[in-house]
């Protein structure tokens, strides 16, 4: 069952006012949200239009009304488990912390929401549009790789519900990723990249998909062929198409009036008018996100370097490099894989809440103790079930700590935590033993499960992106098992006797283990 199908009252209104934001009309829609939202009563109703809202909000820019739209969003969608609708809330709140300058609570949104939307079951059109919001969230936030992810992963979605590749074509995604490069200092990069979406645009164009682009789309169109073109390559479009037209689409979006006022001081800088585009430039107040920080500093120094004033296009040049290095990609994704730790290790600790008190907890990874290991065993072999007892070790541990400090140690060890605690089977047990020990109990289990168990463990650890948390220190894990037999006064010897063959074998498969290559 699609969201929208669990919307029981005006879901053709909710659908119209889509269609108006995605007819870049947000003004429009956002009166009809409100319009629902007050003759309601359904609750799957009232969420959507105030999620909805929150979306027309952040088109149109007003964003003195972001924290009370995102308040009341949140209350809406509080007792509804729908994934998708907290997938696609979480993505829109990120972008309203943002402005408000909460980076923290900005990126822990983010994660949030890319972990709503991937537990949806049954995606449909409008986790595809969630994706498509989260992808957009990132780009302007500046997280390019996770954005190009994202909006991959709508397009796929949007493919299978019908959706016409032009719809999910978002260039504004590429054309920051092409501003971003050239900020560095790549502008043959940024060439490759506006090369690319120009392309997009003339292969649209011919199979007459250009009536189905989406006036947001049709502005990025504009300003790359604009920015292209100040940077000295100018552009052939179709017949019938000029930057200057693209560059009056976009409707009422805040994001498109800051990309049109920048294209027309690009067109000023290509037609050799600088006097014209520094005007332009001093006259015009763009959000920092749209395409950048960096983006009017850069246009500031193309257009001294057209009027042949190179001493101050140099000192443009330099103060754009220094905004940008403010908002390093490299160091924005080590800080979403930290939170993503951090998330990951917080749901450890409500889980580990049942506990009678945090004696029997590991502090770092919310997980049971070795106290608290302990007495779990001794209560179910007591009882006379079986058991496998599992210990896991990581491999390349002490590389992270005296390459990257025991800060990112821990990380590591809340992350794997995490990864282990995610992929056992229920009423598993698992627990940190002390280091960078784990060890988990299979109740009831023989040999041939806990070596199921373990490829599991191996796989999901592996498929972690250790690249992004550690740069070149790859992280792995050695699994062994062993079987617990014994009862009553033999019992003590019994666990003693099982854990001794289990860390034997998972020495065992850490020496035979081929050697990670590096990332």
């Amino acid at each position: 069952m699609s969201w929208l199908d669990q919307v029981k009252d005006q879901a053709e209104v909710l659908m119209h006012a889509r269609a108006l934001m995605e007819g870049g009309r947000s003004a429009a829609a956002c009166q009809t949200f409100e319009q629902v939202i007050g003759t309601t009563e359904d609750p799957y109703t009232r969420a959507d239009a105030l999620v909805q809202r929150l979306s027309a909000l952040i088109n149109l820019g007003r964003t003195a009304e972001y924290t009370s739209a995102v308040e009341r969003a949140f209350e809406a969608a509080r007792d509804l488990t729908e994934p998708y609708l907290h997938g696609h809330l979480h993505a829109l709140a990120a972008l309203a912390a943002h402005d408000h300058g909460a980076l923290d609570r900005c990126v822990t949104h983010l994660v949030r929401s890319a972990q709503a939307l991937t537990a949806v079951d049954d995606p449909d059109r409008e986790t595809a549009w969630g994706w498509h919001d989260l992808a957009m969230a990132y780009s302007y936030l500046s997280f390019h790789g996770y954005a190009l992810a994202a909006i991959e992963r709508a397009r796929q979605l949007g493919a299978a519900a019908g959706i016409p590749d032009e719809t999910f074509a978002a260039p504004g995604i590429r054309l920051r990723n092409a501003v971003t490069l050239d900020h560095h200092g790549d502008s043959d990069g940024c060439l490759r990249v506006l090369r690319d979406i120009g392309g997009d645009l003339d292969r649209f164009v011919s199979i007459g998909g250009r009536d189905r682009l989406r006036p947001s789309s049709l502005v990025a169109y504009g300003y790359a062929v604009a920015r292209r073109a100040a940077l000295g390559e100018p552009t052939e479009l179709p017949p019938g198409i000029s930057a200057t037209a693209l560059l009056g689409q976009g409707g009422d979006s805040a994001r498109a009036r800051d990309m049109r006022q920048l294209g027309e001081a690009c067109l000023a800088i290509a037609a050799g008018r600088p006097i014209e585009a520094m005007t332009r430039l001093e006259r015009v107040t763009v959000a920092a996100e749209t395409l950048g920080a960096a983006e009017h500093a850069r246009l500031r120094s193309l257009a001294y370097s057209r009027a042949g004033d190179h001493p101050a296009a140099h000192r443009a040049d330099r103060f754009a490099f220094r905004l940008a290095a403010q908002r390093n990609d490299r160091l924005r994704d080590v800080y979403v894989d930290g939170i993503a730790a951090r998330i990951d290790h917080e749901e450890l600790r409500r889980e580990a809440a049942r506990y009678e008190d945090e004696a029997l907890t590991d502090p770092l990874t919310g997980l049971p103790n070795r106290r608290r290991l302990e007495r779990y065993i001794a209560t179910m072999v007591g009882r006379g079930e079986r058991a496998v007892i599992g210990v896991c070790d990581l491999d390349g541990f002490k590389a992270v700590n005296t390459a990257h400090g025991h800060h990112s140690g821990d990380l590591v060890l809340q992350r794997v935590a995490g990864v282990i605690n995610r992929v056992m089977r229920r009423g598993d047990f698992v627990a940190r033993f002390g280091g960078d020990e784990f060890v988990v109990v299979l109740p009831s289990a023989g040999m041939a499960e806990a070596e199921e168990v373990g490829r599991r463990i191996s796989s999901a650890v592996q498929a972690e992106d250790w690249a992004s948390l550690v740069p070149g220190t790859p992280v792995g894990v050695s699994v062994g098992f062993a079987e617990v037999s014994g009862t009553g006064t033999g019992l003590r010897d019994a666990l003693g006797t099982a854990f001794k063959i289990a860390d034997r074998e998972m020495l065992r498969a850490k020496t035979t283990r081929p050697r990670a290559p590096l990332p």
